[in-house]
């Protein structure tokens, strides 16, 4: 979002002049008691760019983001003119800086983990990209120090809408590599690097059929055309799974590649651990395997969940989707809970309103003050009924562009991601490697974050300052002793038991 208003000019300016309110003192107000507080939870929700520690305020920020914006850039271009046939006109490919992710992260690659290219068609024959991310043999886990054997859980990463590209998301799939995931992130059809058209009659250049009449959930008769439906996301996420358990034994079918260079299989594939999990959460989900995905990609994996068998865990980053949640905008049809789900959800959407407007949906806002059920309503509700053990995590300022490393621009709160990140890595733990549940029930947490130069921080996350005072933030799981469920974990009130 640019910042258009004078009062969102005057906000932005006060932030850079006196930092974004710590997280400690937002604890200590009610962010929709008077228009103070109010004012101090708008002003976080632009954390990233300005707090102490952001990207204003971090001295290496700027020069990292120069450098590696030229490398991507070029990089993608050299790439592109290449492949002549296979055009990605996004704007991932084509503005400068758009699908850099986070520059401080540089470097991670041999040193933390390892990221290996791939390309895959999906099954209109575009040509997808992406990258794989796995530990690094031999190196501990950075939070513990002991050895991370392999082979490993895995995960795919569907990203969001709205040209959202896979690099603003590599943070959170490198967080899970190093504590010993493989990660596949990708680029649906028609954003980021992934190409804009179908190969239907699967020859060298695009084709699709103007005239015939639209497949089933396509909006058109070119499948994947426009690139932002919900048919690409549900469809992404199901071609990029096929791909990630691919072998050289049972290889992936690339339909309509026509001579592109594609990877036959997964090249990580010996990493992935196939095999069967003899007591998982969810009867005859036995794959140690999850998915993840935001936005309109948070709606796809919420909906693939329910119909393939080889998904045991999910996580959807703004928002979870049970099936009539009143999300028109990330609405995918019907959606079946099946598996475990955490949903990690916004206070704002793209734009960061006062608490008048907050009636809506954070993607919708509406006249209005915040109805504090509004986050459990969207997705965990539905799992809970279902008796599928869920929770729902509502970061405080927090905006619907939390998941994504966008530079300089657009607004989210300092610690959103942290959080985020902590959250998922104790779901999948949880659900895919059998640790326990104590981790997701915790008041704090220690995170390592990028500061540059190849070094990471550690910083101390306290639930009670970094949750939402708006909306209930809620969990109900199997715990070692039972169930255990707490419908209000940020003391809002208003939540329902």
């Amino acid at each position: 979002m640019r910042i258009r208003s004078r009062a969102a000019a005057v906000l932005t300016a006060a932030l850079i002049a006196t930092g974004a309110p710590s997280a400690a003192s937002a604890s200590t107000t009610n962010p929709v008691g008077d228009l103070g507080s109010d004012l101090t939870n708008m002003l976080g929700a632009y954390g990233r760019i300005t707090a102490p520690g952001g990207q204003l305020r971090n001295p290496a920020y700027l020069p990292a983001l120069i450098r590696e914006s030229s490398l991507v850039s070029t990089t993608q271009l050299l790439t592109q003119v290449a492949n002549p046939t296979r055009l990605a006109i996004t704007a991932g490919n084509l503005v400068p800086g758009w699908n850099v992710g986070n520059p401080l992260r540089a470097g991670w690659d041999g040193t933390r983990g390892r990221i290996t290219e791939v390309a895959f068609t999906n099954r209109y024959g575009a040509l997808l990209r992406g990258h794989v991310f796995s530990p690094l043999p031999g190196r501990p886990d950075p939070y513990t120090g002991e050895p991370i054997p392999g082979p490993f859980p895995g995960v795919v990463l569907t990203p969001g809408s709205v040209q959202g590209s896979e690099r603003m998301y590599w943070w959170l799939a490198e967080d899970l590599a190093e504590r010993g995931y493989v990660v596949l992130v990708y680029d649906v059809q028609g954003q980021g690097t992934s190409e804009t058209l179908p190969h239907q009659n699967g020859r060298v250049f695009p084709f699709c059929n103007p005239l015939a009449k639209p497949e089933a959930t396509e909006l058109t008769p070119c499948p994947g055309v426009p690139f932002q439906q919900p048919a690409n996301f549900v469809k992404g996420t199901e071609d990029a799974t096929d791909f990630f358990f691919s072998t050289p034994s049972d290889p992936y079918p690339n339909p309509g590649a026509a001579g592109a260079d594609v990877d036959a299989f997964n090249p990580l594939w010996q990493q992935f651990d196939r095999s069967p999990d003899p007591s998982p959460a969810t009867p005859g989900r036995t794959s140690r395997f999850a998915i993840i995905g935001h936005s309109l990609g948070a709606a796809a994996v919420s909906k693939v969940q329910g119909t393939d068998d080889r998904v045991s865990a999910v996580v959807a980053l703004d928002k979870l989707q049970s099936g009539g949640d009143g999300n028109a905008a990330l609405d995918v049809g019907e959606v079946t809970p099946v598996v475990p789900a955490l949903g990690v959800q916004s206070e704002y959407g793209f734009t960061v309103t006062p608490a008048a407007l907050s009636a809506g949906s954070s993607l919708i806002p509406a006249p209005g003050l915040p109805k504090p059920m509004r986050e459990r309503d969207s997705g965990f509700e539905g799992w809970r009924a279902a008796g599928v053990d869920s929770m729902v995590v509502v970061p405080r300022s927090s905006t619907h562009l939390e998941y994504t490393d966008i530079p300089l621009v657009l607004p989210a709160s300092r610690y959103g991601q942290d959080l985020a990140s902590v959250y998922t890595q104790a779901w999948l733990d949880r659900y895919l490697k059998h640790r326990s549940a104590a981790p997701l029930l915790a008041s704090a947490f220690q995170y390592l974050e990028p500061v540059g130069r190849g070094r990471w921080s550690p910083v101390t996350l306290q639930r009670a300052d970094l949750l939402s005072r708006r909306y209930c933030s809620a969990y109900d799981v199997t715990s070692g002793s039972g169930r255990a469920s707490d419908g209000d974990i940020g003391a809002v009130g208003g939540c329902t038991p």
